[in-house]
């Protein structure tokens, strides 16, 4: 026999211990540097969403080419305008269109407004053509009637829409945003389009707000882009400042409407409140996605509702954004702006595009479901990376999660595919089926080798009330460096596939596998180095599972378990502190004997 590790002893299964998850914010170490090999995807799942781009929009919202011949052409003189139709009525520097056509528009209004008053049955095009207008105290475009408005934005042309500062009502409807529309809008082109409001909302549509080219800059005190049934995005480059939201659309009347549905294009975003908000769903097929939000993940929780509102960045003193250590900020609580990233209400699927988020709150959030089939992501977070309040499933794509509170939280996770790489100062994944309770007696001391050995487990301990979570992992490859609990499941743990890596914990009051009522293992390569003080291992299994106590040992430490052969089966480096070592994978048999190597010494075991 080689020489014995002389802590190091082999273990059989584990019966579950309880499993708390923390409720501790406790600084995050190490850095993820393990390379995790290739993974596998599965089929997308439905999740009932239908729509497709077909849906979405129309042959008509991309149609950008007109007859200039039949146009009516209208030239904006600073105070006043002409125009080549008695169709546009114009009194001063105020404009109105007042029947259906193409209208061809260039020039300046100092302070004045372009007004679309057109019959409910009427389909206009406007075709900016080099168009800046501002409006000291209302919209520099009102779109009050008609059935849908075009705005195209021609070839090669700068145009500019700004709100002076104030808005004062000229009807009875609130405006409030810089382009403030009534009807269905479309906006569409090759040129340009700056926004400014100062005083409220970038873009406002009370309908459905489709926009299928051109490129937008938007800054806002409120926020940049609000719709009210729906807001689809593609083929259009939108970069955002907004006091609020970047792009918010809620319905407070139907419940399936106030969806965000985003196919191509961009959005770069930097946002005092949420960066893209959905009262109902939100889907996103394709398209790059680059949001700042509540001053990014260093506010976490100290970033809070002070600055909610202003303008550029303008809630701080100096137009600046709260930082972290500043003496105005405070803990969030119930009163504090919502600061996630991505928000729905009713659902979220993601099946493509390259997604980036810096965020203050959660930065993937749904109140109900939450489904990746698809994409890339770079991640940074001040609370959850991935949050649903129901369901969270990964099939596909890539997730890289540099900083979090906990990496994924669900009361169901299901991880079926994909690459995921994350590293949380608190839990990595978390079902979060019950209280959280890390650090309550649970009985789990003298589980692991000089703490008692096998015959010294810990009782059970109680469950929590409403341990009814669960976590899935059938594919993909996962790699986790927490600070918290590696896994935590209020409920139960099932891997049967895919490839698993945990790294962390280092302090003794969380574990690489919290569980509650059972962690299974029929597949997959398991791979979990933490700390030894709450540790657990699998409950029960289908394939062999060592599960040892190694003393405290030093981050890159090198593991090896090694078959009767002399057979590399699994090699590993851990890059944080570690005292436990749990392996397993379909490579390792129960009952066979394999060595293990821990850094320069070795002892063979007989796998359980």
């Amino acid at each position: 026999m080689k020489k014995a590790l002389s802590v190091l002893i082999v273990l059989a299964l584990l019966l579950a211990a309880l499993a708390g998850c923390g409720d501790k914010k406790e600084p995050s170490t190490g850095s993820s540097n393990s390379s995790l090999g290739s993974s596998s995807s599965a089929e997308p799942i439905d999740v009932d969403f239908a729509e497709t781009d077909a849906d979405m929009f129309t042959q008509r919202d991309s149609k950008t080419d007109y007859n200039s011949d039949t146009a009516v052409t209208i030239d904006l003189l600073g105070s006043t305008a002409k125009a080549s139709s008695n169709s546009v009525k114009i009194s001063g520097s105020r404009v109105t269109l007042t029947e259906e056509a193409t209208y061809v528009i260039s020039g300046e209004l100092t302070d004045g407004m372009l007004i679309v008053d057109a019959p409910d049955t009427a389909k206009l095009q406007l075709v900016f053509n080099g168009v800046d207008i501002k409006s000291q105290s209302s919209a520099a475009l009102y779109i009050l009637e008609a059935d849908k408005v075009f705005l195209t934005l021609a070839k090669g042309t700068s145009n500019t829409l700004e709100n002076g500062g104030s808005f004062t009502a000229i009807d009875d409807n609130n405006i409030d945003g810089a382009l403030f529309s009534k009807q269905d809008l479309t906006l569409n082109g090759e040129g340009a389009l700056t926004v400014t409001s100062p005083a409220g909302h970038g873009i406002v549509c009370k309908d459905d707000l489709v926009i299928t080219g051109g490129n937008y800059t938007v800054n806002s005190a409120s926020h940049g882009l609000d719709a009210n049934d729906s807001v689809r995005l593609t083929n259009a480059n939108l970069t955002i400042d907004a006091g609020k939201d970047a792009i918010h659309c809620e319905n407070s009347d139907d419940a399936a409407l106030g969806f965000v549905y985003i196919a191509g294009g961009s959005v770069k975003a930097e946002a005092e409140g949420d960066g893209i908000a959905a009262g109902a769903y939100m889907q996103i097929t394709n398209g790059s996605i680059d949001l700042l939000v509540g001053g990014g993940s260093e506010n976490g929780s100290k970033a809070q509702s002070d600055s909610f509102g202003g303008f550029m960045g303008g809630g701080r003193p100096g137009g600046m954004k709260p930082r972290a250590g500043d003496s105005t900020a405070t803990t969030t609580d119930e009163s504090s702006t919502s600061m996630k990233g991505l928000k729905a209400a009713t659902g979220m699927l993601i099946s493509g595009g390259n997604i980036t988020v810096n965020s203050a709150d959660d930065a993937l959030h749904s109140d109900t479901s939450l489904t990746i089939n698809g994409g890339s992501f770079k991640v940074s977070s001040g609370d959850d990376a991935l949050h649903a309040e129901d369901t969270l499933t990964v099939t596909a794509g890539d997730i890289d999660i540099s900083e979090s509170y906990e990496g994924l939280e669900a009361l169901h996770i299901d991880i079926r595919g994909g690459n995921v790489k994350l590293k949380a100062s608190d839990d990595g994944l978390n079902a979060a089926g019950g209280t959280d309770q890390s650090g309550t007696t649970g009985g789990r001391d003298g589980m692991f080798g000089g703490m008692g050995g096998p015959g010294g487990m810990g009782g059970h301990g109680g469950m929590s009330a409403n341990s009814n979570g669960s976590i899935k992992i059938s594919g993909g490859t996962l790699y986790i460096n927490s600070s918290g609990d590696g896994i935590d499941a209020n409920g139960t743990l099932e891997i049967s596939g895919g490839h698993t890596t945990v790294v962390g914990p280092t302090q003794g009051d969380t574990a690489t596998l919290d569980y509650d009522k059972s962690a299974v293992i029929s597949g997959g390569t398991f791979i979990g180095t933490g700390a030894s003080g709450m540790a657990q291992s699998f409950s029960e299994s289908e394939q062999g599972v060592v599960a040892v106590s190694v003393g405290n040992m030093a981050a890159g430490t090198k593991i090896i378990l090694a078959d009767n052969n002399g057979k590399s089966v699994i090699e590993h480096t851990p890059e944080l502190n570690f005292a436990v070592v749990i392996l397993s994978a379909p490579e390792i048999e129960k009952g066979e004997t394999y060595t293990i190597t821990v850094g320069t010494e070795s002892a063979e075991f007989e796998a359980e």
